[in-house]
């Protein structure tokens, strides 16, 4: 009887410590930069140019317009504004599996926003999430990547905010189920996930390559939508940028994957994409990353820009096998009508589609309806193509008037449905199989 307790107490034991070490494992998993070695040092000690503020244009700026130039690349007023609603006044839902959480007022207003807030409660809830009262922040607020903002880019976004016309804003409850609702939970996640430190450059690395690194993964914050989370909910840095769905909508891989990334894009075009939104023959960025381009990447300058596409192309390459490779032009070209097994989504395109997008995919009228090559097309779980058929697409600059209406209003879930499922069979290399359950689904996320 003795030997049976001493088995089952090496049992536990053994499971416990199993458990500790799976969870320590993800804890304490890479930060966003450690793929290019732990050569990091301090900013003081960094012997080429200053990798953050401003760009040199900028550097005799006053505070504010230094301000402005920051948060645009921190990209706050997309999350901070609610749809048709007033700029950083808050209110934007985003639907999680576990509620919805709105986005708050930070406009200066003193009673709704954060025109009570000192310098240190700012720095406290852009570097640690934590709010003025104490109370932690949700990590929808992405504070684990804000935390590299040095104190003085974080400042000069606050001036500027503080330069805004106040508004009354009253914040709207979250409708968190419990026990996600324990706010108090969030200050354990923080204390998990959370590096509380402001940016290291590398010191072996070049000043355009550590400037990108900081506008990536600081400002800019692309990780929290490009990379996949652990079971914690918080970015799993070993699967760094090689895609997750966010919001409804696929963020996509943007490692240096040649298939499945961006590694065999040219600088030019992933340049051009980062601050349009288009690159020829491969797409037209809406959704999240429509506004990420219009209300941030595309405000910043070409240097900054050829700084965040310098340091994409050392990301080390992930290769997802969900995403082939696009459909060769000529094989869209010989695929007859009724060809891919979809009469009704064949019908729908004919009727709403193919007079901007083309049979081919190649668009008649502007290359920006270009969709033959395009990653959304070839994504076998098509979500970002009913996305689109539902809510639309940004208009890019450059081509006025230009813009891909909403039809999420005229046709029904099966109807979307049945029309995503053959926009990628004919212009994708693997046609989707979306149902009107997914389509009701996706119209809950706006």
């Amino acid at each position: 009887m003795r030997t049976f307790w001493r088995i089952l107490l090496a049992a536990g034991a053994l499971v416990v410590v199993s458990a500790l070490g799976f969870v320590g494992w993800i804890v304490f998993g890479p930060g966003p930069t450690d793929f290019a070695g732990r050569d990091r040092v301090a900013l003081s000690d960094y012997k080429l140019a200053d990798p953050t503020g401003v760009p040199a244009s900028l550097k005799d700026a006053s505070l504010i317009d230094r301000g402005r130039y920051l948060i645009r690349a921190a990209d706050c007023e997309a999350c901070h504004t609610a749809i048709g609603g007033q700029p950083f006044a808050g209110g934007r839902a985003f639907v999680l599996p576990f509620g919805t959480i709105y986005s708050t007022n930070i406009t200066p207003d003193k009673d709704t926003g954060i025109g009570q807030y000192t310098d240190s409660h700012f720095l406290a809830a852009v570097h640690r999430g934590v709010r003025r009262d104490g109370a932690p922040l949700y990590p929808a607020m992405p504070f684990a990547s804000y935390t590299y903002l040095t104190d003085a880019d974080t400042l000069a976004i606050k001036a500027y905010l503080f330069s805004l016309a106040p508004i009354n804003a009253p914040a709207i409850p979250n409708t968190f189920a419990f026990p996600f609702d324990q706010r108090w939970a969030m200050g354990v996640w923080a204390m998990m996930f959370n590096a509380d430190r402001r940016f290291e450059p590398h010191a072996n690395q070049t000043a355009e390559w550590n400037r990108g690194a900081y506008l990536v993964e600081a400002l800019a914050h692309c990780g929290e939508c490009h990379t996949p989370r652990n079971l914690f909910q918080a970015l799993d840095n070993r699967q760094k940028f090689a895609g997750a769905v966010t919001g409804g909508w696929r963020a996509y891989n943007i490692t240096s994957d040649r298939t499945s990334g961006v590694g065999d894009w040219t600088e030019q075009a992933l340049a051009h994409y980062l601050a349009t939104g288009h690159a020829e023959g491969r797409g037209t960025a809406a959704g999240p990353m429509g506004e990420a381009v219009d209300l941030s990447l595309g405000h910043l300058t070409s240097e900054d820009i050829a700084a965040m596409v310098a340091y994409l192309r050392t990301v080390p390459p992930i290769a997802n096998p969900n995403l082939p490779a696009p459909k060769p032009s000529d094989a869209i070209a010989a695929q007859a009508p009724g060809a891919s097994g979809h009469p009704l989504g064949e019908q729908i395109y004919a009727e709403a589609c193919a007079s901007c997008h083309g049979w081919t995919g190649k668009s008649p009228i502007s290359g920006l309806a270009t969709i033959a090559g395009a990653r959304s097309v070839n994504d076998p779980s098509g979500v970002n193509v009913a996305q689109v058929i539902l809510f639309g697409g940004g208009r890019r600059p450059g081509e006025a008037g230009m813009a891909m209406p909403s039809f999420g209003e005229g046709y029904s879930d099966a109807e979307i449905a049945a029309a995503a499922n053959y926009v990628t069979a004919r212009f994708g290399a693997e046609g989707s199989r979306l149902t009107p359950e997914n389509v009701a689904s996706l119209r809950l996320t706006r």
